[in-house]
């Protein structure tokens, strides 16, 4: 991949990291629930970890034209796979509310990332920027599958509330 066309991928990956952390973060400073908060603030963190690694390699690569190999994270030991949506957390969240339209936009968010980094992924000849872009698809996948059974459980709640099933 040529040097500028690189380092353009990994200046809008960054900056797509940074947005989620800024939305996470600006969406736990608004809840007033704490395990609410925790999720949100979690996933803020886990948006800077990503920063993190992408920056690492912006600079290598604007330095040497080359990824480096690092040393990523094992996913299975990511603290947002432990997150659940408790029964408590269902019922202190309106379908229709604040925290429900957040968990939606980051549906949006974590798509979008995930469809970034698959494509990068694939395109990439560079074994070392296969594997960053790989984990990265992999870890926002985690992400997006999560956010989802959440949205999913609360349309669920809404249905039942309100007597209302489709079928």
């Amino acid at each position: 991949m040529e040097t500028q066309k690189a380092l353009e991928i990994l200046k809008m990956a960054i900056l797509m990291e940074k947005r989620g952390q800024a939305f996470y973060s600006k969406v736990a400073e608004q809840t007033p629930d704490p395990e609410i908060k925790h999720i949100f603030l979690t996933m803020a963190d886990e948006e800077i970890i990503h920063v993190k690694f992408l920056s690492e390699q912006y600079i290598g690569y604007e330095k040497n034209h080359t990824f480096t190999k690092v040393e990523l994270p094992d996913l299975a030991n990511e603290s947002f796979a432990s997150l659940i949506l408790t029964e408590d957390m269902k019922s202190k969240i309106s379908s229709a509310g604040y925290e429900a339209a957040a968990i939606s936009a980051a549906i949006d968010f974590e798509k979008r990332a995930v469809e970034v980094y698959s494509k990068q992924a694939e395109i990439s000849a560079d074994p070392n920027e296969k594997n960053l872009y790989r984990w990265l698809a992999e870890w926002e996948g985690g992400h997006l599958k999560i956010l989802s059974d959440m949205d999913k459980e609360l349309q669920e709640k809404i249905w039942n509330d309100n007597q209302f099933w489709p079928f």
